[in-house]
Formats: C-alpha cells, structure tokens, sequence
C-alpha cells in the first residue's frame, strides 16, 4: 500500500519531524482528513448509519454532539495533544466515521490510535484496516514514533480481533479504567505494535502487520 501525503497550512503541528502540517493520508479505499467543520454533515450521518452511539462499548457522540465533539478534536489538534481525522470513502466520496492519533508523547515517542468509529455500511469492509496502516505508517515512518497503542473495552470482542488482526500485540487490561456514558466501570484492553529494536528485536513489531 503506497501512502500519499497531501497538505498544508499555516498551523504549526507538534508533528514536527514530518516536516509538514495538515497532512492528509490516502490510501488505496480511504482517505484520512483532519477533521474540520465541513465535515460535520457527513460525521453526522455515519454516526447515525446504525445509531452508533447506542453502543454501550464505544464512545461515539450523539448527532447532537457531533459539533461539539469536532471543537474538541480542533482544540486538541491546536494544543499539539491529538490530530482527528474523517474517514473518507474513496469510492463514494461519503464520510465513513473518524478516526485520531492521540495521547502523543513526543519526548518518549509514543501515541495512541483511538477515538475510532464508522456507520455500520462500513463496517467489516476493509476500510477500519486500511485506515489503521495509513495511520501506523504515518506514526513509525513519518513521524518517528517507537510505539503505537490500541486500547478498547474488553467486552468489545469485535474490535480485538480487528487489532489483533493489525499485527499488535495484547500487553495486557487495565481494570477499572474508564467510566463509560452509561455509568459502566470498564476495564481497557491494551495491545500495542513497536519499531524493531537493533539488539533485541521483537515479533510484534513494525512493519509485520503489513
């Protein structure tokens, strides 16, 4: 999968090694765009391609709180802490959900992948897969990151094995580590991939999910 970077602006990222800013990333079906207010039309209607929100292991915002959802993400983007993406389906040009990098420790060089959601057409498609490598090529090859983390509740059975299937190993469950909308205490699987070490090198390491 060849990864396309496309972009510009006058925002200074904390992405810094890039060397550039407002990067889009596409791929062979997707395209990750940083979320900006023109795509919260089609945010909402993924969002409400199978009432998204009603999923008690997931965090998606209601159609209500779309906009507040992207003035977050934006802020968030602005402080250098996370970079929101849409999910764009290329064959269609409809938003397929959103997706961000997040929790980004540039001194140990880490992150996180999360916040991630698509409308029930696009679920189990290829498109959540796709999506993840463009951000994980992102991450190792641009950005210089050692780790990548995945994190989900550990009922959420599906998206273990859409992890797993990423190449990413399972480290193990933090318990009672968010308190989710419905008032539920869940306990957070953990899996992460990492950038091959020179002396002891790994099997669960970057790039072997592709």
């Amino acid at each position: 999968m060849t990864v396309q970077h496309r972009g510009g602006g006058r925002q200074q990222w904390i992405f810094e090694r890039a060397g550039r800013s407002g990067m889009e990333l596409v791929g062979g079906r997707v395209r990750l765009e940083p979320l900006e207010e023109r795509h919260h039309d089609g945010l909402c209607e993924a969002v409400c391609d199978g009432n998204l929100w009603e999923l008690g292991v997931t965090m998606v915002p209601h159609p209500s709180d779309v906009r507040g959802f992207m003035a977050d993400a934006v802020a968030a983007r602005e402080a250098g802490r996370e970079l929101a993406y849409a999910t764009v389906d290329l064959a269609t040009g409809r938003i397929a959900g959103s997706t961000r990098l997040m929790v980004i420790n540039t001194v140990h060089r880490r992150l996180e992948i999360g916040w991630t959601f698509l409308g029930r057409t696009w679920q189990r498609t290829g498109v959540n897969t796709e999506a993840k490598l463009l951000m994980l090529t992102h991450a190792f090859e641009d950005l210089g990151m050692n780790r990548v983390e995945l994190l989900t509740d550990v009922r959420n059975a599906a998206s273990w094995a859409a992890i797993a299937r990423l190449g990413a190993i399972q480290e193990g469950i933090m318990r009672q580590h968010m308190v989710m909308r419905d008032g539920h205490v869940r306990d957070t699987v953990v899996f992460a991939l990492t950038r091959p070490l020179r002396v002891f090198p790994a099997f669960d390491v970057w790039p072997l999910a592709t």
